[in-house]
Order: C-alpha cells, then sequence, then structure tokens
C-alpha cells in the first residue's frame, strides 16, 4: 500500500467562513436605507447547516439573497453548496426561505463522479467512501490528471480535494 499514491474528493463549507458571510450581510442590511423599518432577518442554524431567510416581500428577499451571495463569494464559500427551498409566507405577511448548507457528497453524484473517472480511462481506482471519494493509483501524475478532469466538469456541487499524498 505505501507504493499508492492517493487523494480524496470532498464538498464541505467551512462554518465559521459562513457565519462570518451571514454576520456582514446583516450588518449591511441594518445600514441600508431601503431596509428601514422592515423585518428581515437572516439567520444561521450551524447544527442542521441551514439558513433561514425572512424578509416582507420577495423583493426584498432577493435583495438580501444577492447581499449574501456577494458576502459568500468575498469569503470563498461556494455558491454551489447553497440549495435554495421554495420562499414560502410566513406570520405578519412576511415570506421566507431556507437555504441548505451542503455537506458530503450525495450517493448519486459519487457515483457519477466514479463512473466518469471509469470511463475517462485513467490508470486509477476510484471509490465511494461514506460521503467522499477516495482516488488512488501508482502515479502521482495519473492523480494530477484526474483533479484537472474533475475541475473541468460540472457535477452541480462544490469538490475540494484533500488528503493529496
Amino acid at each position: 500500500m505505501a507504493d499508492q499514491s492517493s487523494f480524496d474528493i470532498v464538498s464541505k463549507v467551512d462554518m465559521q467562513e459562513m457565519k462570518n458571510a451571514v454576520d456582514q450581510t446583516m450588518k449591511e442590511v441594518r445600514q441600508r436605507f431601503d431596509f428601514k423599518g422592515s423585518k428581515t432577518d437572516l439567520t444561521l442554524k450551524e447544527k442542521e447547516r441551514e439558513l433561514v431567510v425572512i424578509s416582507d416581500d420577495e423583493y426584498k428577499l432577493k435583495a438580501v439573497l444577492d447581499i449574501l451571495k456577494a458576502k459568500c463569494v468575498k469569503r470563498s464559500v461556494s455558491l454551489k453548496a447553497l440549495n435554495y427551498g421554495k420562499v414560502e409566507g410566513a406570520l405578519g405577511g412576511t415570506v421566507r426561505q431556507t437555504i441548505a448548507v451542503q455537506s458530503g457528497i450525495a450517493e448519486d453524484k459519487a457515483k457519477a463522479m466514479v463512473k466518469a473517472i471509469k470511463n475517462g480511462k485513467y490508470k486509477v481506482q476510484a471509490q465511494i467512501q461514506g460521503d467522499q471519494v477516495r482516488v488512488q493509483s501508482k502515479s502521482k501524475d495519473d492523480l494530477q490528471v484526474v483533479i484537472g478532469f474533475l475541475k473541468q466538469e460540472d457535477f452541480g456541487i462544490d469538490l475540494k480535494f484533500e488528503n493529496y499524498r
């Protein structure tokens, strides 16, 4: 096993960076004139890995989401890691939207990645390990080629490559 090199494909978000992006968004919302007197709130539930956005109407909700997206980009949080729920009515005539923060690679996405790697005829072995995919090879150059290939492909999720050894 010592002659094998490997890396892990993971999909996770640094929750501290996400919390900072939410805090910066709320700070900007409180300072903006068009949000004066509105019932706008943005709550991050770290344990459930979700955001809850509440605002007066869909227009203000969309404005808050635009600010949040800009703050996430500045803090290196991938926008692909945010799964938006539908906008629903809430108490007091407000609207609410729940946004799930992605953690781990879903099984169907992992299978698609493994299949794409195998169809690419690379001299590597890819296997699913829980919510991540491990790729192994005897040659580190082959692993580099696979990383380049995966960066070009779009699986609809944010991919990170860890434990390269």
